[in-house]
């Protein structure tokens, strides 16, 4: 063989198997590897894109609270987790409608994942479509509570508020709960695995 002919034969040969470069698959905003253990048919918050205000960021923050403790700002629907050296990480919230929102001091003593929702009964009296879920609706992607809830407790009694994740991403920045605060499912995972029971929640508005 000619070694002309030689080297046109291989490089047709390495042409032939020359391995293109992959290209990155865009990020969707979905955790891959969280999604295995979610419910079936999940479909995470990060498919509904929030307004850059309401995204989840570490912002400066001056509070006298301390370390650790959640301050909520209704007004701004926003959530702030305290951290150190005057910064905070805040969340966009949704709040309650008029007639439903409130102010004071909480603290978490309960938390769960994918929780069960049972509607109150002064809820069963304006939505009689919920009777069905009088025993509870189990946890899920189409349950309100999302998939996270901390529970907020004054000493030993429920005061029935909520900080939770949502089905509808969309109300977030909205005053359209019962007075619950509602998060989208990826911050409130976010803010859930931050939080300790027995953390303090101050909800500002009128004099605490």
């Amino acid at each position: 063989m000619e070694r002309r002919q030689f080297i046109k034969g291989l490089a047709a040969a390495t042409a032939a198997f020359s391995v293109k470069p992959a290209l990155a698959s865009p990020f969707t905003g979905r955790d891959n590897v969280s999604v295995m253990v979610e419910p079936p048919n999940y479909v995470g918050g990060g498919d509904y894109r929030l307004s850059k205000k309401f995204r989840r960021q570490v912002v400066a923050y001056e509070t006298k609270e301390k370390q650790g403790t959640i301050v909520i700002d209704p007004s701004e629907r926003f959530l702030y987790f305290v951290m150190e050296d005057g910064q905070a990480m805040r969340y966009g919230v949704g709040v309650g409608r008029e007639g439903f929102a409130w102010a004071g001091r909480a603290r978490i003593q309960r938390k769960a994942e994918w929780p069960s929702w049972t509607p109150p009964a002064e809820m069963l009296k304006r939505r009689p479509d919920l009777t069905k879920y009088r025993g509870g609706m189990p946890g899920g992607p189409e349950n309100p509570l999302g998939a996270r809830a901390m529970y907020l407790y004054k000493g030993s009694q429920d005061t029935m508020y909520r900080i939770h994740g949502t089905n509808e991403p969309w109300t977030i920045g909205q005053a359209m709960s019962s007075g619950c605060i509602r998060l989208v499912n990826e911050d409130v995972k976010d803010l859930y695995d931050r939080v300790k029971l027995g953390t303090k929640v101050v909800v500002l508005g009128t004099p605490v």
